[in-house]
Parts: structure tokens; C-alpha cells; sequence
């Protein structure tokens, strides 16, 4: 493989487009931009350990054709209670499928048992809030089977070169043409902080669910990329919109699993400890009602009867049906002594899915030159105030189509010019002595998130919220410019501060619509605005960041 950087000197690189995130829209638009250009990709842990890896369900897509794309984007919208960007969803809704065949061309073995579409080999399984059949997928671990078709793909390539354990500190500014020239970097094997500089810069971190003490997210959900978007200067929207996944695992040995929405799909019904069934009650179309429903739903029963969790029930299909459809869900499961072919799961909400983040045009751009923001970094106006189910595979192959066509038109305009970083601050830090200060406040701010900034929420619990967070800011903040950088203390430093943003998104909606539901407004406005917050003031042009003196 040859190599994809210049490097300047020991401690800089330069490359043509630095990629930020491995998952589905990080490596989908390398492999695009490779045909032509340079590319890096940063993973902060594994390559594979991200969010897309953990989507069980699939990816939705007009692939039936008695399905409809003005379908789809009925039902999008309707699930965004009425926030969406009518030309994201059309976009996403129009291209998703073509994406999808790229797919199949990777080398992604979509599930073909149980095809239920005309002149169309897959499996197409049904979600809530969907009218159609259009979620193709790969029995329960879609995601981990297009993850390593990609990786595959990427680590094939000679343009291409992927960097794991690589964590992002802060992006590199040029403030005079308001320009992002790439960012430092932990290489956390090493200890030491590189200046990348390129002349394009992807961010495709993820979301911040990891906000919340209970999420179906892995640990690498801290919000870099909107944390670090914010620190230079970008808007950002909608962050008030936490989605909670309604089902997963409630059990002391495995409290993270996701149980995937296509068990409903497939004829799961939700019931409380009794066996009563309940969901009829909240919405007509039951237990395929879209996800802030079936959240609300839930925890208002867990509520109103002091229990645990409640109880998600396919039993009463054929056991062989079970194993073939969530085998993955079966095993796991089954090691903890559920059978889930003849008792049901308990399950509870949790965090999920950050439907707010950056904001961007139609092709990915932020409020910086140089800098796109794609996937679930990016706030593209796709999800509204409730993402539908599968639909957040679909955004991330799609805008890496778009932002790999804006940044390919962008490099032709591009002027001649070097990228120069300027040199890391290392003076006065010290290693810290103790860490329990970064383990207690990572600790802290998640349980202040779950408990005031949860499911439903009130203008007392946010204004705590938001003086708690603050004085952990505070805090975090001092400790960060005075001792050696790791990747907790970078993680904590950008999840506390994406929870003060989705806290102070909280406080300016005066109403309840879709994911956000607040007790002291909870009726829905006639009008649906988004919300947007603007840095009060742009960061110097040399930010002083502490790490291992070289």
C-alpha cells in the first residue's frame, strides 16, 4: 500500500481529505473520494467499534415496487413531527436504494430467506412508523456486516490510509478565510499529539448518546465531532432531540443491547409484567407506532405501575422463524437465561440516537470552508424531531454521496496554497497525580442527563441541569489545561459540553413535539421551527491545548 501523507516533519502530516469517523458515512466517502485524492481516516478505538457496528435493523429504502419513495417520505415526516427538511427527505428517500447496490458490490450479503418483493432477491422486514415493507437488511446485525464490507474495501485501497486509535482534539483554523485546515490528534498508542492538516475535513463521529447513564451505544458516542464543530465557530441545531430506543435488554448481566425495532416488525407485542398488552392505549397503530411514542409509552407504564421494565413478546412465532430472523438477539439472549422462542425479553428504554448536531447544506458543508460534517454528526434536517426507524444508515451512505460530489467540485476550485499548523502547546502541564476527578465527572454529568434531561422533562429539571453541567465545565476545563491529555479527559471534555448544548436547545423550545416532551409546555405549536444555537464569540486563532511535551 503506498502512502496517503506527506509528512512534514516528526509530529505533522498533510494529506488531501482527512476523514474523522469510521462508520458507514466515514468510510462510504473515502472510498469515494479515493478514486482521486489522497485520503486519511481517523478511528478513535477500533476501526470496527462504532455505532454502525451496533445497528441491528437495516437500512430503509424504496426497494419493493409496490413501495413508493412519496411513501417514504410521507412516513419520515410524519415520524419528524413535522420538523423535517422536505429536501433532505427527498433526497435521502430518492438515492438510498442506489446506495444500497454499492452494497451488494462490497460484498454485503443482505438476508434472502423470506423475499418478499416482486422481481427483488431480499428480505425486506417492516418497521414502526413505516407503511411499507422497505427495510433490507442482514438477519439482526446489519450494521456489523456492512461495517466490515466497508473495511474490507478501505483497507484494500492504495489511496486510502486508516489510522485506529487516533483520537481528535481540536480542529486547525485559519480565522482570516474562516477555513478549517484539517486537526490535532491524539495518537493515543503513542502519547503524542500530531498536527493533520488537509485541504478538506470530514466529520463523521457519530452522535452523543453516551450523555446518558443507559444507552444501546458503544463507549465511542461522545460527540466529538459536534463539540469540536461548536468550539470553531459552527452552529449547530435540534439538539433537544434525543432519540430513546424503546426496547432494550433489562438485565443486570447485559444492560446495553439493543433489541432491534424488527422484532415489532415481525409481530412483537409489548406487554407489562401480567401480560397485558398496552401500546393499543397510546397510539392506533400499536406497537409499530414510531419510537418517541413507544419510548413515552413505556416509561409512563413503568411509572404508573413502580416496575422495572416491561416485556417485549414474539413467542408466539415459530421458533425457527426467531432464530432465522435475530439470531444475534436469540444468542445473546440465551445467555442470559432468556428463551426468547417461549418467554419474553424485559426491555427498557434508552439513549439512542442524537437526531440534532451540525449544521449543513445539502451537501454536507458547515458554517466552514473545508469542513463537511456527515451521518449522525450532522444536523441535515432528515430526522426532524424523531428519526424513523433504519433511517439513519440510509443519511450516512447518502450525504457521502453528496459530500464526496461538493468537495470533488471543490477541489477544483481550489486555489494553490500550504496548510501550516502551528506548533502544540506543552508549556506548564504536569501528569495528573489522581484520575478519579475525570471518572467521577464522566460519571456525574451522564446520571445528570439521565435524570433531569431524560424522556419527559420540565423547565425546573433543565435549569438544574444546566447549573450542574456548567460548574462540571468549570472544572473540566481547569484539569484540561493543566495536565497531559488522554482520551477520557478529551471524551469527557466534548460530551459535557454537547450536554450543555442540548440542555440549552431544551430550554428554547416552548413546546413538546416529537422526541422532545417537556411538562410545563406540552402542547405542540401550530408552527415547527428549529432550533439553532451560534457561538456568543469565535475561538483565538491559536488555541492553547495541553499535552506530552515532545
Amino acid at each position: 500500500m503506498t502512502s496517503t501523507t506527506t509528512l512534514l516533519h516528526p509530529y505533522t502530516k498533510t494529506t488531501d481529505v482527512l476523514v474523522i469517523g469510521s462508520g458507514i458515512a466515514g468510510l462510504s466517502i473515502a472510498l469515494k473520494l479515493a478514486q482521486n485524492h489522497r485520503v486519511l481516516v481517523l478511528a478513535k478505538s477500533a476501526v470496527h467499534e462504532g455505532s454502525t457496528s451496533y445497528a441491528q435493523g437495516g437500512i430503509a429504502a424504496v426497494l419493493d415496487p409496490f413501495d413508493s419513495i412519496d411513501a417514504h417520505i410521507r412516513d419520515t415526516e410524519v415520524a419528524g413531527a413535522g420538523l423535517c427538511d422536505e429536501k433532505a427527505v427527498a433526497v435521502v428517500a430518492t438515492h438510498a436504494a442506489e446506495e444500497i447496490l454499492q452494497l451488494v458490490q462490497f460484498g454485503v450479503n443482505f438476508t434472502t430467506e423470506g423475499a418478499n418483493a416482486q422481481n427483488f432477491p431480499y428480505h425486506l422486514t417492516k418497521e414502526g412508523g413505516h407503511s411499507h415493507r422497505r427495510v433490507i437488511h442482514v438477519a439482526d446485525h446489519t450494521g456489523l456486516s456492512v461495517a466490515q464490507a466497508l473495511i474490507n474495501q478501505v483497507q484494500q485501497h492504495p489511496n486510502i490510509e486508516l489510522l485506529p486509535e487516533h483520537m481528535s482534539i481540536d480542529l486547525i483554523l485559519n480565522r482570516k478565510r474562516n477555513r478549517c485546515m484539517g486537526a490535532y490528534v491524539l495518537n493515543k498508542t503513542e502519547n503524542q499529539v500530531y498536527a493533520l492538516t488537509a485541504s478538506f475535513t470530514v466529520l463523521a463521529t457519530g452522535g452523543a448518546s453516551k450523555a446518558y447513564l443507559y444507552t444501546s451505544n458503544p463507549d465511542t458516542s461522545t460527540g466529538d465531532g459536534i463539540a469540536m464543530a461548536w468550539r470553531a465557530g459552527c452552529r449547530v441545531a435540534n439538539l433537544e432531540f434525543n432519540q430513546f430506543h424503546p426496547t432494550c435488554l433489562y438485565h443486570p448481566k447485559d444492560r446495553s443491547f439493543l433489541i432491534t425495532e424488527a422484532v415489532r416488525g415481525e409481530g412483537g407485542i409489548l406487554r407489562l409484567p401480567n401480560g397485558t398488552p398496552f401500546m393499543r392505549d397510546y397510539d392506533p397503530r400499536a406497537d409499530l407506532a414510531p419510537r418517541d411514542i413507544v419510548a413515552r409509552a413505556i416509561d409512563q407504564e413503568m411509572k404508573k405501575h413502580g416496575i422495572d421494565c416491561v416485556y417485549l413478546d414474539i413467542s408466539h412465532k415459530p421458533a425457527k422463524f426467531i432464530k432465522q430472523h435475530f439470531p444475534t438477539i436469540y444468542e445473546r439472549c440465551k445467555k442470559v437465561g432468556i428463551d426468547m422462542t417461549k418467554e419474553c425479553i424485559p426491555v427498557v428504554p434508552a439513549a439512542h440516537y442524537t437526531c440534532g448536531g451540525v449544521i449543513t447544506n445539502l451537501e454536507g458543508k458547515t458554517d466552514l470552508e473545508g469542513l463537511y460534517a456527515i451521518g449522525e454528526t450532522a444536523c441535515t434536517g432528515l430526522h426532524g424531531a424523531n428519526r424513523l426507524a433504519s433511517n439513519s444508515l440510509a443519511e450516512g451512505l447518502v450525504f457521502a454521496k453528496l459530500a464526496h460530489q461538493s468537495i470533488e467540485k471543490s477541489f477544483s476550485a481550489l486555489a494553490e496554497h500550504t496548510f501550516e499548523a502551528k506548533p502544540w502547546d506543552t508549556s506548564g502541564i504536569t501528569d495528573p497525580k489522581e484520575k478519579i476527578m475525570v471518572s467521577h465527572d464522566w460519571d456525574e454529568v451522564r446520571r445528570v442527563m439521565w435524570d433531569y434531561v431524560g424522556i419527559v422533562r420540565t423547565n425546573r429539571r433543565l435549569k438544574r441541569a444546566l447549573k450542574r453541567i456548567r460548574t462540571l465545565q468549570n472544572e473540566i476545563n481547569e484539569y484540561y489545561h493543566q495536565h497531559t491529555l488522554s482520551s477520557d479527559l478529551l471524551e469527557l471534555r466534548n460530551l459535557t459540553m454537547v450536554a450543555e448544548l442540548m440542555v440549552l436547545c431544551a430550554q428554547k423550545r416552548k413546546e413538546s413535539r416529537g422526541l422532545h416532551y417537556n411538562l410545563d409546555y406540552p402542547q405542540t405549536a401550530k408552527q415547527a421551527r428549529s432550533t439553532i444555537l451560534k457561538p456568543s464569540k469565535k475561538p483565538p486563532i491559536s488555541r492553547k491545548v495541553k499535552t506530552h511535551p515532545r
